[in-house]
């Protein structure tokens, strides 16, 4: 049985099935091109772009509710075989986002605490021990404990040498007190023109090594 109907028409048989032929290869042709359109070879809708990064388990873990950072390389540990930080093996510093702000700009406030001694150690460093002041000369100005909520303990193990960094606080540069800590209550605001200001910390029942200053505008 042929494949095609047999033409009809002035001009040769040939022809006609030449014609058919190109019309059948050009329709395949448009198939086959919306199909790779539609399913594109190797494409995979599980898969997601961008980069992801993995965080470690092990920091994650002991930093998740505590919002600090690793800045240096940990170990997993058993909690249970690691003793507490002794007295002069951790080491606590102020830290601010920069030395001076202009008008109108709040500092980023925040502390480092770092492991000094040789074996890791484990140190209550949930936010109930941690404390962040701002002062300038004998005024202390503001206290981050004035209005702390939900305050919060943790043991965290510490490599040697080993720094962790807790996220940073917005101060709004005025006057903290436990009688401004509501909704609505104003605040005074703290002088600025190039005054000098100090940061303090305190994490673990250690206080911070000196102060971080800088100025306001």
């Amino acid at each position: 049985m042929p494949s095609f109907r047999e033409p009809v028409g002035s001009k040769p048989a040939s022809v006609y099935v030449m014609r058919r032929l190109i019309v059948l290869a050009a329709l395949i042709a448009f198939i086959a091109v919306v199909v790779l359109v539609i399913v594109r070879p190797g494409s995979n809708s599980d898969v997601t772009s961008g980069t992801t990064v993995d965080v470690p388990t092990d920091l994650a873990a002991q930093t998740a509710d505590t919002s600090l950072t690793d800045t240096g390389k940990g170990k997993k540990k058993d909690k249970n075989d690691v003793a507490a930080c002794q007295a002069g093996q951790l080491q606590v510093l102020p830290v601010t986002d920069d030395a001076a702000y202009a008008a109108g700009e709040n500092p980023q406030l925040s502390l480092k605490v770092r492991n000094t001694g040789g074996e890791a150690c484990s140190a209550d460093l949930g936010t109930a021990g941690m404390e962040l002041t701002v002062s300038s000369g004998n005024d202390q100005v503001w206290r981050s404990k004035d209005c702390q909520a939900d305050a919060t303990t943790l043991a965290v193990i510490i490599d040697p040498d080993q720094t962790l960094e807790t996220d940073t606080i917005t101060w709004d540069r005025t006057r903290s007190s436990a009688e401004t800590c509501g909704d609505g209550i104003p605040r005074e605001a703290v002088g600025g023109d190039g005054a000098s200001y100090h940061l303090r910390a305190v994490a673990a029942g250690v206080q911070g090594s000196g102060t971080a200053q800088f100025l306001l505008y």
